[in-house]
């Protein structure tokens, strides 16, 4: 039997349940980004070619750079989704499809700063403070429309949309607040103020709060401990 069987029935369970969030909201087309984190390469790779998760988030720079050549990279587009630190953007620049933690003006400058080196344009999320938590990184909702203006003044990144992590919850409808006014605001900045066409990418919502995060208008979902852990309760 193969051993890693269980992660078929664990996508199975949470694509039925991200299915399930869209009808109840009309929010369609869905990305599930899988948080690898807490795994190793020969998961991710079952994950990706065997059930055909595509899109990977990385929280940290030194894991990612361990375990690049093992990846089967083919088709894959890998995201990082972590804190990200000047002295590190250089390492992975040619390695990501999208930066969803951009925090400051100062890490918007280095991420320009590399991206010219390699001639590209890095796509990026705004990470927003939705809680106003003094210990967590992020914008606060009311300078995110002065922030992103601000990024105007770099052409080597193309703002996608934004990131926000809320804060930790004892029930999953306590989340619906934060995810709410995250995505009214954000909406409202990207369609009335920065006169951008289309719906901008709203990454929110993890393994015990995505269905209402896409009810409440989520595009993207990071999830990680509920793909990855085992029958018997543990996580790989």
């Amino acid at each position: 039997m193969n051993e890693l069987s269980y992660m078929d029935r664990n996508v199975e369970a949470i694509r039925a349940r991200i299915r399930a969030a869209e009808e109840r909201s009309g929010n369609r087309d869905v990305m599930l980004l899988a948080a690898i984190k807490y795994t190793d390469a020969a998961h991710v790779n079952y994950l990706h070619r065997v059930l055909g998760v595509n899109d990977v988030g990385e929280n940290r720079v030194q894991q990612l750079l361990e375990r690049w050549e093992s990846l089967d990279r083919e088709g894959l587009r890998v995201h990082f989704i972590g804190t990200l630190q000047k002295n590190k953007v250089k390492y992975i620049i040619d390695k990501v499809c999208m930066i969803h933690s951009l925090d400051s003006l100062s890490l918007a400058a280095e991420i320009e700063k590399q991206a010219a080196k390699h001639d590209l344009t890095m796509d990026v999320l705004v990470e927003i403070n939705s809680g106003n938590e003094e210990q967590k990184g992020g914008i606060a909702l009311s300078e995110v429309e002065q922030f992103c203006r601000d990024l105007r003044q770099f052409p080597h990144i193309c703002l996608k949309g934004f990131m926000t992590m809320a804060p930790k919850c004892e029930k999953n409808e306590e989340y619906r607040k934060y995810f709410h006014e995250t995505s009214l605001q954000c909406l409202d900045i990207w369609q009335k103020k920065l006169d951008n066409i289309g719906r901008p990418v709203l990454s929110m919502g993890m393994s015990g709060s995505f269905e209402v995060a896409i009810e409440e208008g989520a595009s993207v979902v990071r999830i990680g401990r509920a793909l990855f852990a085992e029958p018997d309760g543990s996580a790989t």
